[in-house]
């Protein structure tokens, strides 16, 4: 591969993962925030931050979806490699391949999941029991990213970017 292509995807997973990053702990603060404010509000004032439940766990969703781009930018996901971790060379370079490959495939799986989920939870109209907030965009938006996630790892595998080019594990 080009030295020029192996820089281009250094920058991109760098700005990329940069910016889930930020996101990603923006996100854990909102979480931590509205924990502290219940629990605050519980126990202080017998008072609890109403809808904390409901915001606990959207924003935990949130978290999870902002930060798998860049575990698919670092290669991160989990792994058993009791037998691949003495690979090297060329068959190190097609176990990365194929393992990227079935990655990609199903996160594209689990993209057309959550957007046929979407749409079911849309065609009802499906809300938060607390705060009425539509529950098919968070599905939508999970759906999207999965789709991303599984573009950028099939890029990855079919360009053969090594792992860990711009920082990665």
């Amino acid at each position: 591969m080009s030295g020029n292509l192996v820089d281009i995807a250094a920058r991109a997973r760098r700005k990329l993962r940069s910016g889930a990053s930020v996101l990603c702990g923006l996100l854990l603060l909102a979480l931590v925030a509205v924990t502290v404010i219940d629990v605050i509000g519980r126990y202080l004032f017998a008072s609890p931050l109403p809808g904390a439940p409901e915001y606990t766990e959207l924003l935990l969703m949130a978290v999870i979806f902002t930060g798998l781009p860049a575990v698919c930018l670092d290669d991160g996901h989990i792994t058993v490699d009791l037998f691949t971790s003495k690979f090297r060379g060329g068959l190190a370079s097609l176990q990365l391949f194929f393992s990227r490959i079935f990655v990609a495939i199903v996160l594209a799986v689990v993209a057309w999941e959550l957007w046929k989920h979407g749409n079911q939870l849309a065609s009802y109209q499906e809300v938060t029991i607390y705060l009425r907030v539509p529950l098919a965009p968070f599905s939508k938006a999970a759906g999207v990213i999965s789709a991303f996630c599984a573009f950028i790892t099939f890029v990855l595998a079919v360009l053969r970017i090594p792992r860990g080019v711009g920082g990665g594990s």
